[in-house]
C-alpha cells in the first residue's frame, strides 16, 4: 500500500496515466483508410463530396474554436479540456459508426476539427504536474506513447485489411472500444493545481534559504519582459543552444525555462522567520480583470517576440509548411483513391503511415546530433527541403503509379519532421516556456488561417471546387514558392555573415599590424 502511495505521489504516476491516454486515443486502425471506407459500400459517398463538401468542415471548425480552446485550456487546467477532447473523440467515432448522409458526416468532421483544437491540453497538462527536471523524460514518454500508438493503430488496420479479418465496419467498432478506454483514462487523471498563464506558481524562501515552490490560485502571469528573453539578433555562438546538440527539443526548452523566465511583479514578506515571495497582482479586481491582465500581457508578449527579425523567419516557414502539411495529410488518401481505386487494389494505407511516421520520427531524432549553424545556413536549408517537398509532391501527381505516390508521401512527411525540429529548436532557444507556448500556439494559428483561406478558394464546393490532382499541383507549386523564398532569403544572410566575418578579420589582422609595429618601434 506505501508503494502505490508512493507511485501516486510521484511524477511516473500522471506521466503513466497520460501515456496510456495518448496511446489509446491515437491508436485509429480505420484512420488510414477512412476515404476507402467513407467511398465503399458502407457509406456510398463520392469522392468530389468528400473533397469539395465534407472535408474542408474540419478545418473551419478547427479555427472556429481554436483560440477559445487554448485559453480554456489555461483556465480550466487541463484535465476538463481532455476530457472533452476524448467525449469528442467518442462521438466522432460513433457518429461514423452509425451516419450515412452527407450533413452527418460533415457534422463527424467539424467535431473532429474541435478534438484537433483540444489537442494542446495533452501537450501542456505534463508540464504542469512535473517539476521541471522530470520534463525531458516525462515529454519523451509521452510523445513516445503517441508514435506507438499511431504506429500500432496503422499496422493493426493493415493487417486487418490485408488478410481481409474484418470489414471497416468492424474495425470502426474496435477503435469505438479504445477511444472508450481512453475515456476512462482521462477521467483518473490527477487535477493540476497550476496553470502556464492563468493559474501560476508561487515561489517562497524558506528559513535554510533554500527556495519551495507553491500552487497559486488565478494569479495571472503579471511578468514584466525581460530583454534577455529573446536575442535581438539570435546570432548564436558554438556554445549557443541554438547549436542542435540534444537528441530532443525539450533540453532546448528546458535551457530556456530556466534561463528565460521574465520577472514577476514580487512582494516580500516575513513569515515565521522565513521570506516569502508570491506575484502580486498589479489589480487586486476578481477573475475578470486578471483576464484581462493576462490577455494584455500575452499580447506584450506576441508583439515584442516577432519584433525578433530571426525568430519571425522562422516562424513564417513554420506557418506557411504547417499549412501546406496539413493540407497534405487531409487529403493524400483522396489522391490514393484517385490513383488505385481501392475496390480494384489491396490498399497499403496504413503500412505507409506507419513507415512515415518511424521514418519522420528517426530523421528529427538524428538532426538533434547535427552541429551547424542554423543561422547562418537555416534558411537556405528551408529553402532547399523546402524544394525537394515539392517535388517530392510533384512526383506523387505525374507519376501515376501508387508506389511512387506511396514513396513520394514518405519523403515528404520526412523532410517536414526535419525541418520542423529545427525550427523549434531555433524558436525555443531564447524564449521562456510560457512564450515558447505562445509563440507554438501563435504559429499555428497564422498557419490554419492560412489553411482555411486555400481550402475555402480551391477545395470547398463554394470556392473552386477544384478535383484532387489540380490541388496537389497548387500545392506542389506552394512548396516550391516557399523554397524560393527562403532560398533566396538564405543567400543574402549566408553572403552576409560572410561578408561580416571578412571585415571583422580584416579588422583583427589590422589592429595586430598596428599593434606589432608599435611594439617592434620600442
Amino acid at each position: 500500500m506505501t508503494c502505490v502511495e508512493t507511485w501516486r505521489s510521484s511524477w511516473t504516476y500522471p506521466t503513466t496515466l497520460l501515456c496510456v491516454y495518448g496511446f489509446f486515443t491515437t491508436v485509429k486502425p480505420l484512420e488510414p483508410f477512412l476515404t476507402p471506407f467513407l467511398t465503399g459500400p458502407d457509406k456510398n459517398l463520392t469522392i468530389e463530396q468528400l473533397t469539395n463538401q465534407i472535408f474542408p468542415v474540419s478545418t473551419y471548425s478547427y479555427l472556429a474554436v481554436l483560440v477559445p480552446v487554448f485559453l480554456l485550456t489555461d483556465w480550466l487546467r487541463y484535465k476538463p479540456v481532455m476530457v472533452f477532447q476524448c467525449s469528442s473523440l467518442l462521438v466522432v467515432t460513433a457518429m461514423l459508426l452509425w451516419l450515412k448522409s452527407v450533413a452527418g458526416i460533415q457534422a463527424t468532421q467539424f467535431f473532429y476539427g474541435v478534438v484537433m483544437a483540444s489537442d494542446v491540453a495533452y501537450y501542456a497538462y505534463i508540464y504542469s504536474v512535473v517539476e521541471l527536471q522530470h520534463y525531458r523524460k516525462a515529454t519523451s514518454f509521452c510523445r513516445a506513447a503517441q508514435l506507438m500508438g499511431y504506429t500500432v493503430g496503422s499496422v493493426l488496420g493493415q493487417l486487418l485489411v490485408s488478410f481481409n479479418l474484418l470489414s471497416y465496419h468492424y474495425i470502426l467498432v474496435i477503435t469505438l472500444a479504445l477511444t472508450a478506454l481512453a475515456w476512462v483514462v482521462s477521467w483518473l487523471l490527477p487535477m493540476p493545481k497550476r496553470s502556464m498563464f492563468f493559474h501560476r506558481r508561487r515561489k517562497s524562501e524558506g528559513r535554510d534559504g533554500t527556495e519551495h515552490e507553491e500552487d497559486g490560485d488565478d494569479k495571472p502571469n503579471t511578468d514584466v519582459p525581460k530583454t534577455e528573453d529573446i536575442n535581438p539578433n539570435h546570432s548564436p555562438s558554438p556554445e549557443d543552444t541554438t547549436y542542435i546538440t540534444a537528441p530532443a527539443d525539450l533540453v532546448t526548452l528546458q535551457r530556456a525555462d530556466t534561463r528565460g523566465h521574465s520577472p514577476s511583479i514580487l512582494t516580500e514578506s516575513t513569515v515565521s522567520g522565513g521570506t516569502s515571495i508570491c506575484e502580486s497582482p498589479a489589480d487586486p479586481a476578481g477573475g475578470g480583470a486578471s483576464c484581462v491582465r493576462v490577455l494584455a500581457q500575452l499580447w506584450k508578449d506576441f508583439l515584442q517576440c516577432y519584433s525578433t527579425p530571426g525568430l519571425l523567419r522562422w516562424s513564417l516557414w513554420w506557418a506557411l509548411a504547417t499549412c501546406g502539411y496539413n493540407q497534405i495529410l487531409n487529403y493524400v488518401q483522396v489522391l490514393w483513391e484517385h490513383i488505385e481505386p481501392s475496390s480494384n487494389f489491396t490498399v497499403y494505407n496504413g503500412g505507409v503511415e506507419a513507415v512515415s511516421n518511424l521514418f519522420g520520427a528517426a530523421t528529427a531524432y538524428g538532426i538533434g546530433f547535427t552541429q551547424v549553424n542554423w543561422h547562418q545556413w537555416g534558411e537556405l536549408a528551408l529553402g532547399s527541403f523546402s524544394a525537394m517537398g515539392g517535388g517530392a509532391l510533384y512526383l506523387m501527381v505525374f507519376s501515376g503509379n501508387i508506389w511512387v505516390c506511396y514513396c513520394g508521401y514518405v519523403v515528404f512527411k520526412c523532410l517536414y519532421m526535419l525541418l520542423i525540429t529545427i525550427a523549434m529548436f531555433q524558436i525555443a532557444a531564447d524564449l521562456s516556456m510560457e512564450r515558447y507556448a505562445l509563440i507554438f500556439g501563435a504559429n499555428n494559428f497564422g498557419g490554419l488561417v492560412l489553411q482555411t483561406v486555400i481550402t475555402l478558394v480551391v477545395v470547398d464546393s463554394r470556392g473552386l471546387g477544384l478535383d484532387i490532382v489540380t490541388q496537389f499541383i497548387i500545392y506542389a507549386s506552394y512548396f516550391c514558392f516557399i523554397a524560393l523564398v527562403f532560398f533566396v532569403w538564405g543567400l543574402y544572410i549566408s553572403l552576409s555573415c560572410t561578408r561580416h566575418k571578412d571585415t571583422h578579420k580584416q579588422a583583427v589582422d589590422t589592429h595586430k599590424d598596428t599593434h606589432f609595429g608599435v611594439e617592434h618601434r620600442f
